[in-house]
């Protein structure tokens, strides 16, 4: 039988791995008494654990929330994928973060074992991290609207606009969206009466809460496509239609989501809508997709497409200088 002190741990690792447990089933991995089960259980509690039972035939123990934060239990892999998400945040773009999460940070490689400082090590050393992030957002904004999200609470907040214009905005939050960049907010608009995105450095840290709110139906496609959507198009003065030779699915991989969205156009094609801040940064783009492709949309385009494989060519044959 194992000593109090390694069943805890176990019954530990057990309750924190799904959410509820029937009773009989902790006794039988546990290979314990219902009376010691229940003991252990009274032990979790005074150590600060929110263990929570039923009684009657579906009786059973779960996790509820407490008052204060106990101490957590992480196998290798989730140590890992903690450890890793912490030194992302702490040289994030999430103003306030950062030195909190070097702070756990510290606190959870102190006691990694070796193995796992070496797995970590490892890893840490191959990720080399892209300099010029996006905007910073205020951590308190982020988390307040994330809040909001989950309670389904309304929200007010100062709003800067892509044109400078400041404005006020009741809002029902439906979720965030991170693009890789930048944070966004999908929300029911009241005051428009519509679905509308908002960049979460544009809001104003001081977000205030109203009343709750009915869920509606989410934009079509959801919130992620609703964001590419809104990115692809009226944030950019040039609108692009691409026509690919290629599959959906295989130019799917290659085009982020946020740059517009795709449409099968048969078996072997796809169109691509997208936006772009100019015609000569599009055509630079689609030219080295690496498959075969028409220009639909802007005009102007096809002439540009021939001055950039004339200097390509020129490049090729070593006589860049040639007119």
């Amino acid at each position: 039988m194992l000593s109090t002190s390694a069943r805890l741990l176990r019954l530990l690792t057990l309750l924190q791995s799904r959410r509820s447990w029937a009773g009989a089933e902790l006794v039988e991995r546990l290979e314990v008494t219902p009376r010691t089960l229940r003991r252990d259980m009274d032990r979790l509690r005074r150590l600060g654990y929110p263990v929570q039972s039923t009684t009657g035939v579906a009786g059973g123990y779960r996790f509820g929330s407490g008052s204060e934060l106990p101490p957590l239990l992480l196998d290798d892999e989730e140590a890992l994928v903690v450890s890793l998400s912490l030194r992302t945040a702490a040289a994030g773009n999430v103003v306030g973060m950062e030195e909190v999460a070097l702070r756990a940070l510290t606190k959870l490689e102190q006691v990694l074992p070796a193995r796992l400082r070496r797995r970590l090590s490892a890893l840490n050393a191959a990720i080399v991290p892209l300099t010029g992030r996006g905007p910073a957002v205020d951590a308190r904004a982020l988390t307040a609207i994330a809040a909001a999200c989950r309670d389904q609470v309304q929200v007010r907040f100062g709003y800067q606009g892509h044109d400078g214009r400041p404005s006020r905005r009741d809002v029902e939050p439906a979720g965030l969206v991170h693009s890789g960049a930048r944070w966004y907010l999908v929300a029911w608009d009241l005051g428009r009466a519509d679905w509308r995105t908002f960049r979460v450095d544009r809001i104003a840290s001081k977000v205030t809460s109203g009343a709750t709110f009915f869920p509606r139906r989410p934009p079509e496609g959801g919130l992620a496509a609703y964001v590419a959507r809104s990115l692809s198009a009226p944030a950019h003065p040039i609108k692009g239609r691409v026509l690919f030779h290629a599959p959906i699915a295989d130019m799917a991989k290659r085009i982020p989501a946020w740059v517009g969205t795709l449409e099968s156009a048969g078996a072997r094609a796809c169109v691509l809508h997208t936006g772009s801040h100019s015609v000569h940064d599009l055509v630079a783009w689609m030219a080295v997709m690496g498959v075969d492709f028409e220009i639909q949309e802007p005009r102007g385009a096809a002439e540009l497409l021939r001055q950039f494989a004339a200097r390509a060519l020129r490049a090729a044959d070593g006589d860049a200088g040639a007119r």
